[in-house]
């Protein structure tokens, strides 16, 4: 039999059924970019020929669109870094390789649906051969539906504005690509939110796709940043040759003399040429998500100038601190950082006096290790997955405190090791300038994170063989409770779960001891309450410590059933707060050991060592009681 034997129609029939049933489409869409895409001249940075390589930050946001594991994408940026390109890509895969029903809304009908359609879309079909002849305008008597709806061999494209409830809730869709969703009206007339209006369209298809992409408006009401949240949440990171670690593009890291980004983990500067040599990939803070979520600064678009970046910040800046004047600063961090915009420090402006300068400014050349006035040295430990910081601070009365050395240990806190250096840095002997030497009385041990069961076998271990470390586990937004809350036991498990022993550590209001910091950190002349901090930069107090230092305001925000609730909130942006919690375990340590300041000057002004073992043949008297304090 031949085809002349089959009716035209039954032969149609077979040729469709044949199309559906024909396995999905072997290129990604990095791949059809790459072998067909042609950017237009006039509309595009860089026109001729697409390669993907030129921003290589793209090639897993368009493949995630092309990914049969994945369904839905998120894409929270700042401007300049192609993202309309992007939604491009993957009309133009749909159209060409997957043929599809695809839906893109712009935050209104006209101009922007308008102009995307007549232009960037318009233009692409044209300068893109793999893409001519497949488009048609829809026959019509209204000529609106020759601009807003095509169709194409398989399938066709609408494009609506989110202002637009009729656009958003007409046949069902595959492919759902919605830009700057943060500019989107809270409801598209009476019908509601526009996203979950223009999703719910795609429900009917197994295999539907959506891509959300945005830059960033205001925390609390970003549409964006709380779908950025639901995902796995990745960075575009960059490996430092010095040390081998990744780390996102920071402009908080971007020194602005030199144009240089310091490595968050080592301190190697790299100017903006070196980082771009480097290996790049995107690294998951949430990889369990069925959603992918990628963040993108303006850092790493080749082109947005480092320079002006740094220009249009420091005026932003000037027009805050001397206009209080938040519009500039606001418009900065969405379209440059590519971050929601969290007035945190912004209702902090006023309560506080000093910032990162001033505490630079403040440090001080100690006369020795250790500067007169040291009665006490505390530690305090900060687990992290990968490494441990710490923090050791001297006491004196009246909680006047020096800074006396913070450092992080890169050893893994699940292997022994990473407790043994603890152990080392944490028995070393300071000294005054007369000689005399000085030892931790006690140090507070995060037990939070990922490395809990580790931490209490610690403790315990600790406490069997007399070393005072103590393990504490913050409670935060928990007003009225003091820095010292209370004692608990823990279990101690084996490898199985199974329960082996138990230890104690103490529950710590942090919010209290924080209240205090920030009251300390506001004083300006030596004496009762005042933080002094060292100039000498093997100390570790850098301009990253105080930014940490700095990390946290006290903010007011309404509840949602009405009142007023103060708590303590990260800077957005500000990613390191360990140097606040180091201070503040340090303080609780402080509490936890309950000195007699009297007793110890006592000591120390006859060049005694009263953390040192007592000599043989004298009686052997405890310190570090928690109820009678320290005493020789």
């Amino acid at each position: 039999m031949n085809n002349s034997d089959v009716p035209f129609k039954t032969f149609r029939i077979f040729q469709r059924v044949a199309k559906t049933m024909e396995p999905p489409p072997q290129l990604s869409i990095s791949e059809w970019a790459d072998q067909y895409r042609v950017l237009s001249k006039g509309l595009s940075a860089e026109a001729g020929k697409w390669n993907t390589n030129r921003l290589p930050y793209q090639k897993e946001i368009m493949d995630s669109m092309s990914d049969m594991n994945v369904s839905k994408t998120v894409v929270m940026s700042s401007s300049q870094v192609g993202k309309t390109e992007i939604i491009l890509n993957v009309i133009g895969y749909y159209i060409a390789e997957d043929p599809s029903t695809i839906l893109v809304v712009q935050p209104n009908k006209k101009p922007m649906a308008e102009d995307f359609s007549k232009h960037r879309f318009s233009y692409m079909i044209r300068d893109t051969p793999a893409l001519n002849g497949k488009v048609s305008d829809k026959k019509s008597g209204d000529g609106d539906n020759t601009v807003f709806s095509k169709d194409f061999p398989g399938g066709f494209i609408a494009f609506a504005g989110a202002n637009a409830a009729a656009d958003l809730a007409g046949r069902p869709v595959r492919v759902v690509l919605m830009d700057e969703v943060d500019r989107y009206p809270a409801s598209a007339g009476e019908e509601g939110d526009p996203v979950d209006l223009a999703v719910t369209r795609t429900t009917t298809f197994w295999n539907n796709r959506i891509l959300m992409v945005s830059s960033p408006t205001t925390t609390g009401a970003s549409k964006i940043y709380d779908s950025f949240m639901d995902g796995t949440q990745e960075e575009w990171e960059y490996r430092c040759p010095a040390c081998g670690k990744y780390q996102p593009y920071d402009f908080h890291q971007l020194d602005f003399k030199t144009m240089k980004m310091k490595c968050i983990h080592c301190g190697w500067h790299l100017s903006r040429s070196e980082i771009y040599e480097q290996p790049h990939k995107w690294v998951a803070m949430n990889p369990g998500s069925s959603v992918r979520s990628f963040h993108l600064n303006a850092l790493a678009s080749p082109f947005t100038s480092w320079e002006k970046m740094v220009e249009q910040f420091k005026k932003a800046n000037k027009a805050f601190k001397e206009k209080h004047d938040i519009s500039k600063l606001k418009v900065f961090i969405n379209t440059k950082l590519g971050l929601p915009f969290d007035d945190t420090e912004y209702q902090a402006s006023g309560k506080r006096s000093v910032d990162e300068e001033v505490l630079l400014a403040r440090r001080e050349e100690y006369d020795a290790e250790l500067p007169d006035g040291v009665l006490l040295l505390t530690g305090s430990a900060d687990v992290q997955g990968d490494r441990l910081e710490y923090e050791i601070r001297g006491w004196g009365k009246d909680n006047e405190s020096w800074g006396i050395q913070k450092g992080i240990i890169w050893e893994n806190p699940g292997l022994d090791a990473a407790w043994k250096s603890l152990v080392e840095i944490m028995s070393q002997t300071f000294h005054f300038r007369n000689g005399c030497g000085l030892n931790v009385a006690g140090t507070c041990v995060d037990t939070g994170g990922d490395h809990t069961n580790r931490v209490y076998q610690f403790i315990r271990d600790m406490q069997k063989i007399g070393k005072k470390f103590y393990g504490i586990k913050g409670y935060a937004d928990t007003p009225g409770i003091p820095l010292i809350y209370k004692k608990t036991k823990v279990e101690i498990k084996n490898d199985r779960g199974a329960v082996v022993d138990t230890t104690h550590i103490y529950i710590l209001g942090v919010d209290s001891g924080k209240d205090d910091i920030q009251t300390w950190i506001e004083v300006t002349e030596p004496g009762p309450c005042y933080c002094h901090f060292p100039l000498d930069k093997d100390a570790g107090y850098d301009r990253m410590y105080f930014r940490g230092l700095l990390s946290e305001v006290k903010v007011e925000e309404f509840k949602r059933n009405g009142g007023i609730r103060t708590r303590w909130k990260k800077k957005q942006g500000v990613q390191r707060n360990e140097p606040l919690d180091l201070f503040n375990y340090n303080h609780a340590a402080k509490e936890l050991i309950n000195p007699n300041f009297d007793v110890l000057e006592k000591k120390l002004s006859q060049g005694i060592n009263y953390m040192q073992k007592t000599p043989e043949g004298r009686k052997n008297r405890q310190y570090g009681q928690i109820k009678r304090g320290v005493e020789i």
